[in-house]
């Protein structure tokens, strides 16, 4: 894994955590920014990853992997409490949000970003969706750092130390999957095409969960929402102008 895709995994997400000494984030500003985080991972899942997986094999074990990798998700939603799609507990005031334990939610969703990043130890058929999904990655980690960030001072405001240190852990969450991923398929696995094949339709199917979780979720009363379907079109549209400007 070089520097590059190190810093863009890492940086963003101690950034986004250390803004709320900054200011505060509203939670509809943070509830559209997921919306277009999730609007963009199925742009690109639909438009570019899934295309790229199944030009490499087309056999039915690519469809298993994604199907795992959805359920993988669900049951990592039980342990985080849907932090990574948007579930702004400490910022809402959640009343349950003072019964939640830290561990659980910070074991989920290290091994979300985990997962997230083990796709990028390896070049793509094309070479410029390492890069559309890297940039899927990073947008979709910074509502989840402010989050995180704002449980973990509802939890332990008088001790900021464990705070940032359970953020940096999170930040490095990612690249660890890259470098994990990397020497796995490089050196223990004898046909490593096979095998990155099968981690990105994995990830894909925590994609497709994550996005559609975010974007069907509806208020209370299921009243039309203009401002969220106009970032879920934004969405859309960053991914296929991104889409159009690479191929």
């Amino acid at each position: 894994m070089n520097s590059i895709v190190f810093s863009a995994l890492f940086f963003p997400v101690v950034l986004s955590g250390l803004s709320i000494f900054i200011f505060k984030p509203k939670s509809n500003y943070l509830k559209l920014l997921t919306t277009f985080s999730g609007a963009y991972l199925l742009g690109i899942s639909f438009l570019d990853i899934i295309p790229e997986i199944y030009t490499a094999d087309k056999t039915m074990t690519i469809g298993l992997f994604v199907i795992l990798g959805f359920f993988i998700q669900l049951l990592l939603d039980f342990i985080t409490k849907g932090i990574e799609h948007g579930h702004d507990h400490a910022l809402t005031h959640d009343s349950h949000t003072k019964h939640l334990s830290i561990t659980p939610i910070m074991i989920g969703i290290c091994i979300h970003s985990f997962l997230e990043g083990m796709p990028l130890a390896e070049n793509f058929v094309n070479p410029q969706l390492r890069n559309t999904m890297l940039t899927g990655i990073i947008i979709h980690n910074i509502p989840i750092s402010i989050v995180l960030m704002g449980l973990l001072f509802l939890k332990c405001p008088q001790n900021k130390t464990k705070a940032l240190l359970l953020l940096f852990v999170f930040a490095l969450s990612a690249p660890l999957g890259t470098i994990a991923s990397y020497y796995v398929g490089a050196e223990l696995i004898s046909q490593y095409a096979h095998f990155f094949d099968y981690v990105l339709a994995m990830v894909v199917g925590i994609f497709l969960h994550i996005s559609t979780t975010i974007l069907f979720e509806t208020d209370e009363n299921h009243r039309f929402n203009f401002q969220k379907f106009f970032v879920i079109v934004l969405g859309f549209g960053a991914t296929i102008l991104l889409t159009i400007l690479l191929h």
